[in-house]
């Protein structure tokens, strides 16, 4: 892998992760203490107990597991808790997470995105972990926002003063 594209590869992928960050940190703000805990049945979690989930995911794999750090996750507490943080603690518990994870992602060097991990089970690459977590972050913002637009039947704006109708030029 050459130098360019290993830093073009962490640079988008720092990218998303942030956007991500946005994008949750907006949609807590649409919410209220008890809606944070509120979950839509019994299946399902709540937009807290979701946050709590993504900090456990970022630090297992990427923290963890790239910056050669123990592995303290426990993810069962992640979906048992209910009401043990503020919205205030969530917004800082997420921010001090991603924060971390950054400071790791900028510290990679070919050998630690192409060395393969034990994570969760799995056996990744770091690349392929840098993926995961881009992914799976992506993949509960939108679970997120869904909910908070369900809970208050509003609009986040994620696209406001962009034209997602302009045609791809060649």
């Amino acid at each position: 892998m050459n130098n360019k594209f290993q830093q073009e590869f962490i640079k988008e992928s720092i990218y998303r992760i942030n956007e991500s960050t946005q994008r949750v940190l907006k949609c807590l703000n649409e919410i209220d203490e008890i809606e944070l805990w509120k979950k839509p049945n019994e299946h399902s979690n709540s937009i807290g107990n979701i946050v709590l989930h993504l900090c456990g995911n970022i630090r297992q794999y990427i923290i963890s597991s790239l910056g050669q750090v123990e592995d303290i996750r426990e993810r069962d507490k992640e979906f048992s808790a209910d009401e043990a943080f503020k919205k205030s603690e969530l917004l800082t518990k997420l921010q001090q997470t991603i924060n971390e994870a950054i400071t790791v992602m900028e510290g990679l060097d070919e050998l630690a995105l192409a060395k393969l991990y034990l994570v969760q089970g799995f056996q990744l690459s770091g690349i392929g972990i840098v993926i995961h977590v881009t992914e799976h972050f992506s993949y509960h913002t939108g679970q997120i926002a869904f909910w908070v637009k369900l809970l208050r039947n509003t609009d986040l704006g994620f696209y406001q003063n962009i034209n997602l109708n302009v045609k791809n030029k060649n």
